[in-house]
């Protein structure tokens, strides 16, 4: 049985534009956390591999420090581990991935053409790819077919379901059922999939670990995998520090908006990001959103 763990788009440095600047460079400490707790998640499954399918930065600015931690981490980790650049994080001669030296046991994928590994040790093959620009009109695995041959084959690919046309490596369920790989590790997509299966191939996005903004709500984080005697099984692992969370209040019929928000406001929530949004029907004068807000902002890490 084969044990990896399967993380993308965690985004590091992100600019949080939308939190105060001192709210933001918290945010973007927290990020820099999950690769820790990426890596004790490997670590106490007893992970064979790691795979990393793109947009680990967020850009290509990236803060020493955080290539620092990266590097660090990844080199803590006893196992190989395979990194799939994409569009936030491509492989250019001006990017961390090309310019500084990583652990032997990290494989970075540098060529828009899949490359292939082998890990006799562990009977697999792994295959990838790496964006080389922002934008990749061709998808990554365009006339991709992995070889008949024993054990399991892997990809590790950033790539974008969405649509044939899209500018961020479009793939198409055809291209992953000709891929005639075991499982393919997918990054791009900010929302957990689930596990998917297109011919014989089991895919999955895990989604971002961390969310950024109110478009990424919810549990984020990880999937852990096994394979064995080629069926596939994923359990997702929730990574995120905080969450954000969307709480619809319906005012009408209340005895004032803040009774209304009073009365749907968690007891327990205070480390999330909330947007409150109020709904219904009321008398003409308009609710005081300020003295709401102020209702709000102790259940929370921002409102």
């Amino acid at each position: 049985m084969l044990t990896f763990l399967h993380a993308a788009d965690l985004h590091l440095d992100s600019p949080f534009h939308a939190l105060p600047p001192d709210r933001a460079a918290e945010r973007r400490q927290e990020q820099r956390q999950l690769l820790t707790r990426l890596a004790d998640t490997a670590r106490q499954a007893g992970a064979d591999l790691l795979l990393l399918a793109g947009d680990l930065f967020d850009s290509q600015r990236v803060r020493p420090e955080t290539v620092q931690l990266l590097r660090q981490v990844l080199e803590e980790l006893d196992m190989p581990i395979f990194l799939s650049p994409g569009n936030h994080d491509p492989y250019t001669d001006n990017s961390p991935y090309c310019r500084l030296p990583w652990p032997s046991h990290v494989h970075i994928f540098s060529t828009p053409l899949p490359e292939r590994v082998v890990l006799d040790h562990l009977g697999a093959v792994v295959y990838g790819s790496a964006f080389t620009s922002p934008y990749r009109m061709e998808g990554p695995l365009a006339g991709f077919h992995a070889p008949e041959e024993p054990g399991t084959t892997l990809g590790c690919f950033h790539g974008d379901l969405s649509s044939p046309h899209s500018r961020y490596g479009p793939v198409t369920p055809g291209e992953i059922t000709a891929s005639g790989l075991t499982y393919l590790a997918l990054g791009h997509s900010h929302t957990a999939s689930g596990l998917q299966r297109a011919g014989t191939t089991y895919y999955a996005w895990p989604g971002c670990p961390e969310g950024r903004g109110f478009d990424e709500t919810g549990d984020k984080g990880v999937y852990l995998g096994q394979i064995h005697e080629g069926q596939v099984s994923l359990e997702f692992i929730p990574l995120a520090r905080r969450r954000y969370e969307i709480l619809t209040v319906d005012v009408t019929g209340a005895e004032s908006p803040a009774a209304a928000l009073a009365a749907a406001l968690p007891a327990d929530a205070g480390e999330d990001c909330c947007r409150i949004v109020l709904t219904g029907e009321r008398g003409e004068e308009p609710p005081e959103l300020a003295a709401l807000a102020a209702l709000a902002e102790p259940r929370f890490y921002s409102v």
